[in-house]
């Protein structure tokens, strides 16, 4: 099922797939993990597997069952183009999101090459799609920046950066092929500081280079607190969402059978 979120740049989120790993310092205090830890060995839960990666396929056909379209963000519990998720299981992912087309799709992650890899043997109808945004996490130089010359690399409608967790200033960054750029800081008990020049320098080269830029947080122990006011105003700019009216009923049920098709063929996989 979808959840509904109160992650500010997206509406909902859509989970066929649940945990994943460390691979950068980004994920050091990862809320996911966080989150799925604590239900570790909890008797029907979800996430009574904790962290660790699983498919869930029978999660795969739940965007054709929403009527009213929506920003999904895909995978916020995971990674899509993590290594242990197979590639035919992430072209069902893409199958799916083109079957219910009235959404628009945001896929984020910190696997880009794989992810470049992958996507350029898919067939060019999947991806032309303007409904389907990839983004990449930037939360460093060492770590975030490479991640760019992949997601460029990658056919996309849109592309995005999640500068979240910002943990360092990121210098000047080439903003080509770039369609939007969201910013913010760590939040939780152990939260990293994030320096306001950092932010304000990737809001100018934003505006510089014409990218829409959204900041997100403040971040901090409490980011109640803390807010998301960046120099006495809040910054939501976005790429427009593709939405179209979802399909009669009859369309709807008929596109859901094709998902339900592939779920089952994805149970294999598990």
């Amino acid at each position: 099922m979808a959840q509904l979120t109160k992650i500010e740049w997206t509406d909902a989120t859509w989970n066929p797939v649940r945990g994943c790993s460390r691979v950068s310092p980004g994920c050091a205090h990862c809320y996911a993990r966080t989150f799925a830890e604590r239900w570790r060995g909890t008797p029907g839960h979800p996430y009574e597997q904790g962290f660790a990666l699983r498919l869930v396929p029978e999660c795969l056909p739940a965007p054709t069952h929403w009527a009213r379209p929506r920003m999904v963000f895909v995978n916020s519990m995971s990674d899509l183009f993590h290594e242990k998720v197979p590639e035919e299981y992430i072209r069902i992912v893409f199958e799916i999101m083109n079957l219910a087309d009235w959404h628009t799709y945001q896929i984020l992650t910190k696997r880009p090459n794989r992810m470049e890899r992958v996507l350029k043997r898919l067939p060019p109808r999947l991806l032309a799609a303007p409904h389907i945004w990839l983004g990449v996490t930037a939360e460093d130089r060492a770590h975030g920046l490479p991640r760019l010359k992949h997601l460029v690399a990658t056919p996309a409608a849109v592309r995005f950066l999640s500068v979240e967790p910002l943990l360092e200033d990121l210098g000047s960054l080439s903003l080509e092929g770039i369609d939007w750029v969201i910013v913010g800081g760590e939040s939780g008990p152990h939260a990293r500081p994030m320096d306001e020049r950092w932010v304000l320098a990737l809001r100018d080269q934003c505006d510089t280079a014409g990218v829409p830029f959204f900041f997100k947080q403040w971040g901090g122990p409490r980011k109640s607190k803390t807010g998301r006011v960046l120099k006495g105003r809040t910054y939501d700019d976005e790429p427009s969402p593709v939405f179209h009216k979802a399909p009669a009923l009859a369309e709807r049920r008929r596109r859901a059978s094709l998902a339900a098709e592939h779920a089952a063929g994805a149970l294999t996989m598990r």
